[in-house]
């Protein structure tokens, strides 16, 4: 299939929206695990290990479907652009909000963690401080972390490398060789090799969870994945399969099985299966999404707009709201429902504000409104 001609699928807008949507839920977990490396801007007092395991469950494959969700929406984006056209739309979607956020949304979530550490200073004194580098990048300490921002910070490097990739890739030249990848690939369960070159990629262990060099192979699969209609016939067939090797993978991931001394064969293969497994998750999610999600509608319109801003912003929300439900006597199953309900409702009315405001849709990565003169909206999107 020529990636020219890729048509938009709901199914892929729906994915999308629904792994944005559950950021909510996710790091509200967080907030109730002690693990330092569970990384949230507010802590409760309480240790929860339910908690722990859901959002371990969560974290195996959540980050990973919106890096191929994105490898996946590079293709219809160059599908309908050149290559200088998908860079300046690279800008106004990714940079523009990067530094924005970077500017006025992140400074005030790590300006409550300071205070809720007892430290007396003002905002502002806290803002330059911000813009300093600490020992770490995890802002606890109020200095520059990219918090969140990191997922948009990984897009906008990841588009600029692969950029020349693609366009080989959807050259009339390299066709032959993209439908003799998707033939080998086409086969009954082929698809798990891909996962293999995915996780020895994970087991790089650079920046632990925050691998880049994993999720560019991630980012490039999901590229790959557009360019023949044969790879998506293969998931739909195989998803079963894939759904029923995360299960396994999952159960062994929880039992903790012993292995012997860091560093010897067994450990490695061990580990090599815990990244494979969300590679399998992967590949079940993008099957049952295709089955299930394929339809359009009104919902999935408004959704489809609000994802991006919704991303941006709900960290914010969710820092702000846990900020003064923590402060309340009552279990953790409470405390978690109240922040998550209130954290959907506060995240959507602030879109529902941005979203009216042009220069701000614009900040936010947005596209100029429906609304606006044909005039203005080309002038906007040429920006």
């Amino acid at each position: 299939m020529d990636t020219k001609n890729i048509q938009r699928r709901y199914d892929v807008d729906w994915l999308r929206i629904l792994g944005v949507l559950l950021l909510v839920p996710f790091h509200a977990l967080l907030i109730f695990v002690q693990d330092p490396n569970s990384v949230v801007f507010l802590k409760d007092t309480v240790d929860c290990i339910y908690c722990d395991r859901v959002a371990g469950f969560i974290d195996q494959f959540h980050m990973p479907l919106l890096f191929i969700i994105a490898g996946m929406s590079t293709a219809f984006s160059l599908a309908k652009r050149s290559g200088w056209q998908y860079l300046r739309e690279r800008v106004s979607r990714l940079v523009i909000p990067l530094v924005f956020g970077l500017a006025i949304i992140v400074p005030p979530m790590t300006y409550i963690t300071q205070i809720v550490q007892g430290k007396t200073l003002t905002f502002w004194q806290h803002y330059a401080n911000f813009f300093t580098l600490g020992s770490d990048m995890n802002g606890i300490q109020g200095t520059f972390t990219p918090a969140h921002l990191w997922f948009i910070l990984y897009l906008t490097v990841f588009s600029l490398v692969a950029l020349p990739l693609f366009l080989l890739l959807r050259s009339k030249a390299s066709q032959g060789v993209i439908q003799g990848i998707a033939r080998f690939f086409e086969k009954p369960l082929a698809l798990l090799l891909l996962g293999f070159l995915v996780a020895a990629a994970g087991r790089t262990e650079f920046l632990g969870g925050m691998n880049p060099i994993h999720y560019f192979a991630i980012f490039l699969s999901g590229y790959l994945l557009m360019t023949n209609e044969r790879y998506q016939k293969a998931i739909d067939r195989d998803w079963p399969v894939m759904l029923l090797l995360g299960v396994m993978l999952e159960a062994l991931r929880e039992t903790g099985l012993p292995v012997t001394v860091d560093g010897t064969l067994p450990r490695a293969l061990r580990d090599v299966a815990m990244e494979f497994n969300r590679w399998a998750w992967l590949l079940a999610i993008l099957g049952i999404g295709h089955h299930l999600l394929n339809r359009g509608g009104k919902v999935l319109d408004y959704l489809s707009e609000a994802a991006y801003p919704f991303y941006i912003l709900h960290f914010i929300c969710l820092t702000a709201v846990s900020y003064f439900v923590v402060q309340i006597q009552a279990i953790v199953l409470f405390k978690y429902m109240l922040i998550v309900t209130i954290t959907f409702g506060v995240t959507f009315l602030v879109y529902e504000g941005v979203r009216r405001v042009m220069p701000l849709r614009f900040l936010m990565g947005m596209k100029p409104h429906r609304s606006q003169p044909q005039g203005v909206r080309q002038a906007l999107q040429a920006v």
